[in-house]
């Protein structure tokens, strides 16, 4: 397996398009790494360029401690896993996952060997004479990841292979996904626009938007520390509550028409006086007791999720969701005062967007 290190890579289409805006990025050899972001970020294209799909406009990308901008993709000793599964479907499973194989003239025997333990592995050795169309999506996708695994590659590109599956499906083969990472040690890099799939998969999240990172880190540091108001929301079901206010002392936040919330000021460096947004996740907040302060919130509507109850309210005039155990009943009474730990209160520039650490 093999390191990807990204140099300040573009990539702009004829007329000006420009989808990749001078990325720089370092994956670690053996780690599962996931590009995360909206539809048209410019993940999909980041992975294409590793891959040779797509060519580099400017910058360098090395598989290992190879320079491949003008390397063939056939060439590049990597393998890819797409949405589509892109399997022969006049082939019967095991001539598809031979087939890459046979095209490299590898022994019959060690074809045979990878081949079976391929399929083992992802337990579709019961399906090794039949053809795709014969095959549940989950099966196909099982298909195209042996394809994959039998190449033995310096690296392994997912580009959202699980979006054609249900939801059922789809936890099954995340759950896969990270037991054959755990035992093949690869390095993987896998796309998804589904922050559950980045959260239970990644050992390294990378957030993009508008083709440009927006954060890199640990899925926990990334969802508890993020970078960005963008980053804040697009991680996070339901997504971060984010709340206008006006900074009146060390650490106070004045919300308007809501009351004061209390931010870490050795976190957040802030000066008196400053408009910014204050971010807050719908679970880390709790119903107060009576007469105890906080900010004030108008209940409108609550969605009954079974263990818990998401409230959607206004905090003044903003919108915010909190989430509650079922059992929480008194928010049906009225406006409710909430307690939230000034340790995992946010605070964003309103201009940037960006958080304003100390």
């Amino acid at each position: 397996m093999a390191s990807v290190v990204l140099d300040n890579v573009t990539k702009v289409y004829p007329g000006g398009v420009e989808a990749i805006k001078g990325i720089s990025l370092a994956i670690a050899n053996g780690s599962f790494t996931v590009l995360l972001g909206p539809s048209g970020c410019g993940k999909s294209t980041l992975l294409r360029m590793i891959a040779g799909l797509e060519t580099i406009t400017t910058g360098t990308c090395k598989i290992g401690d190879r320079v491949v901008n003008d390397v063939e993709p056939a060439e590049r000793d990597i393998a890819m896993v797409f949405q589509n599964y892109a399997l022969y479907p006049h082939m019967s499973v095991y001539d598809n996952m031979a087939y890459g194989l046979r095209n490299r003239r590898t022994p019959k025997d060690e074809i045979e060997r990878r081949v079976r333990e391929a399929a083992k592995m992802l337990a579709i050795e019961d399906y090794l004479e039949r053809r795709p169309r014969a095959l549940s999506g989950g099966q196909r996708q099982r298909v195209a990841m042996g394809r994959a695994i039998v190449r033995e590659p310096q690296a392994f590109l997912f580009d959202e292979p699980l979006s054609n599956l249900d939801a059922k499906l789809r936890l099954q083969m995340r759950i896969e996904i990270r037991r054959l990472h755990n035992r093949l040690k690869a390095t993987s890099i896998f796309v998804t626009h589904d922050q559950v799939e980045a959260m239970t998969l990644a050992d390294v999240v990378v957030v993009m938007n508008g083709g440009r990172i927006e954060q890199i880190g640990p899925p926990t540091e990334v969802y508890n520390r993020p970078a960005t108001k963008f980053v804040a929301t697009f991680i996070g079901s339901p997504a971060m509550n984010l709340i206008p206010g006006r900074v009146t002392g060390r650490g106070q936040v004045a919300i308007d028409g809501a009351g004061t919330l209390a931010f870490d000021p050795d976190a957040f460096a802030v000066a008196d006086g400053t408009m910014v947004e204050v971010g807050v996740r719908p679970e880390e907040m709790t119903v107060a007791p009576t007469g105890t302060s906080g900010i004030v919130v108008a209940p409108e509507f609550i969605e009954e999720l079974g263990p818990n109850r998401l409230v959607h309210g206004l905090a003044g005039k903003a919108p915010l969701v909190l989430s509650v155990p079922s059992s929480a009943r008194e928010i049906e009474k009225g406006p409710i005062t909430l307690e939230i730990p000034a340790n995992r209160v946010h605070v964003f520039d309103t201009t940037t967007g960006r958080a304003l650490r100390g």
